[in-house]
């Protein structure tokens, strides 16, 4: 039996560590062959692939991204796709693929799986911490950590300048990091998906902040955040 894997989606850390893990366990412990994917699902498409040893895995636990590349392609998009993983995978004789990746990429392992043409494990993978079943995903802790240094900064040169910093921060559908760093760093107000926000609101809270002498503030925004309908005009 040979397993897969491949990293789709954005990159994130500890991707390396999890191909690593994978390879070392396959290896030492039941003597499997892994074949690496490049370019997440496009790697199966055009059939590029390597076959990865622990010798090929020194030196990578430390590094940044993805060894194997990624993408944000997947097999559906592409006509004789699902056809194409199936023959790649029977002559590699592959049993499985260990997919590592967020939302988008294991929404296709999971149709894959479903539609039977690919057995599949998940490796939840995204900085946002937006897929269920796990507690939290790896990458978000990272991003937790650069977005409150980053909050930090913003507190000395707001207070040395008197004004509003507006930090804006990753989270498409959910305000995990916002949350996680607004709360860390001290935000003054933090605006995320999960509630739509009164752009009214907003400005009175921060105007009586600054009536009662309180002259900087630090405003953390997830991407996602949307404001009430009708408060606030967007073009």
């Amino acid at each position: 039996m040979n397993v897969g894997i491949l990293t789709g989606g954005g990159d994130c850390p500890g991707l390396n560590a999890v191909i690593r893990a994978v390879v070392r366990k396959a290896e030492k412990r039941y003597g499997t062959t892994v074949f690496g994917f490049h370019d997440g699902w496009k790697g199966i498409l055009d059939e590029r692939y390597e076959e990865l040893t622990i010798e090929r895995m020194r030196g990578t636990l430390p590094r940044g991204g993805t060894i194997l590349g990624t993408t944000r392609d997947h097999p559906y998009m592409f006509e004789g796709g699902t056809e194409t993983v199936t023959r790649v995978c029977s002559e590699l004789g592959i049993d499985s693929v260990i997919v590592v990746g967020g939302e988008g990429t294991l929404s296709c392992a999971l149709r894959l799986q479903n539609d039977g043409i690919l057995n599949v494990i998940g490796v939840p993978k995204t900085i946002d911490n937006d897929i269920s079943a796990t507690e939290m995903t790896f990458g978000f802790s990272t991003a937790v950590d650069i977005a409150t240094e980053a909050i930090d900064r913003l507190h000395t040169t707001a207070e040395s300048h008197d004004r509003i910093m507006i930090a804006e921060v990753m989270g498409r559908h959910v305000g995990h990091i916002a949350a996680w760093a607004g709360m860390a760093g001290g935000a003054t107000i933090v605006l995320i998906p999960e509630g739509k926000f009164n752009i009214g609101s907003v400005a009175e809270s921060l105007i009586r902040r600054h009536n009662a002498g309180r002259w900087a503030s630090v405003v953390v925004v997830a991407e996602g955040a949307l404001p009430e309908e009708g408060t606030m005009a967007l073009s």
